[in-house]
């Protein structure tokens, strides 16, 4: 009976522990130089999860903690080793990959975001992916240009 219980509990933790890669996005890995060290801290702290997890003694809860670790040190590792960092942007003229650009919806709501790497984007802190549809349609516009999404349009009031 002992040796039933072992195999299910160990069926039980190898479904827990066998979790599925993050997504890696198809897009080429743009980051901010803040992003880069973004990604290098949640690195080293992925690492140090892991290296707490993997002295834990009871094997099953091993690999249990060290699970999600894994996991996020393989997508960290592949985000850093493709990571393009680019320059901070060295004009103000037009909408740019680093730059905070400011715009006028029709309901009157004015928004500012930065644009930044997919991984560092975080719409309520004011930071949107180069790759979300807002700011494809933004980046390369001036001060002035309007740009239409779902019906709705938005002007361009600021660029930082």
């Amino acid at each position: 009976m002992a040796v039933a219980f072992t195999k299910e509990e160990s069926f039980e933790t190898a479904s827990e522990t066998l979790l599925p890669d993050r997504p890696i996005s198809a897009h080429p890995n743009l980051v901010t130089e803040a992003g880069l060290k973004a990604l290098e801290r949640q690195f080293k702290e992925a690492r140090e999860a892991y290296d707490g997890a993997i002295t834990i003694e009871d094997v099953n809860e091993r690999r249990r903690q060290t699970a999600n670790p894994l996991r996020d040190l393989r997508y960290l590792a592949a985000r850093l080793r493709t990571a393009q960092l680019m320059p901070f942007p060295t004009s103000i003229d037009t909408v740019a990959f680093g730059g905070m650009v400011t715009f006028r919806r029709d309901d009157g709501r004015v928004q500012t975001y930065r644009i930044v790497g997919e991984d560092e984007a975080d719409p309520k802190a004011g930071s949107i992916s180069y790759v979300s549809p807002v700011a494809r349609l933004l980046m390369g516009k001036a001060v002035g240009d309007v740009v239409e999404t779902g019906g709705q349009e938005l002007e361009i009031i600021a660029i930082a």
